[in-house]
């Protein structure tokens, strides 16, 4: 949970360390307005999703479930800076599925934190490994970067790809190709 008092004190020493006023009209908000929008970005610090991935359906059968385009925002750890994207999750039931919101809102749960890019496509797979047990996972992660567009190297539009795969499609590449495939069918 985030501590506003401490974030509005932190703010207002970093706007009078860039030699502003904070005090000054445009300003004398901005600590407070600055530690709201923390609380709200950063809401999945206290958040499980297991919570999320508990409510789950028997289904037969075990064809690939794909829930593509997963629009997320989140905070680079480095930086404190904004990246955001598209997560795609796939995977193979064994028996239980679970409502397609529900991968939606398990992509905030670890999005809405201090993250690595990297990190968080692990955390997605492992969450719907450990809570649906599914013969295999697969998740995808499209990600632009302020860090990288706005400062430092200056390239925007560069996408950071990460994948982590599971079960059936850690091993079989030809199941790897079919959710590539479908990821970039309109």
């Amino acid at each position: 949970m985030t501590d506003k008092k401490k974030i509005e004190k932190a703010v207002k020493l970093l706007i009078e360390g860039m030699g502003e006023d904070p005090n000054r009209e445009g300003l004398k908000d901005t600590p407070r307005r600055v530690a709201g929008m923390y609380e709200e970005v950063l809401a999945g610090m206290d958040g499980d999703a297991k919570e999320h991935l508990s409510r789950q359906f028997n289904v037969e059968g075990s064809d690939i479930v794909l829930e593509k385009d997963i629009t997320f925002y989140s905070l680079c750890e480095h930086h404190l800076m904004p990246f955001f994207g598209k997560v795609h999750i796939a995977y193979i039931p064994e028996g239980k599925v679970v409502g397609l919101s529900k991968l939606a809102r398990t992509v905030e749960v670890y999005a809405r934190r201090l993250q690595l890019q990297e990190q968080l496509t692990r955390q997605i797979a492992d969450a719907i490994e450990e809570n649906l047990s599914p013969k295999g996972v697969m998740v995808v992660i499209e990600a632009e970067h302020t860090c990288m567009t706005m400062r430092g190297v200056k390239k925007p539009g560069s996408q950071t790809v990460t994948t982590v795969t599971r079960g059936e499609f850690k091993k079989n590449a030809e199941l790897q190709t079919i959710v590539l495939d479908s990821i970039r069918r309109c």
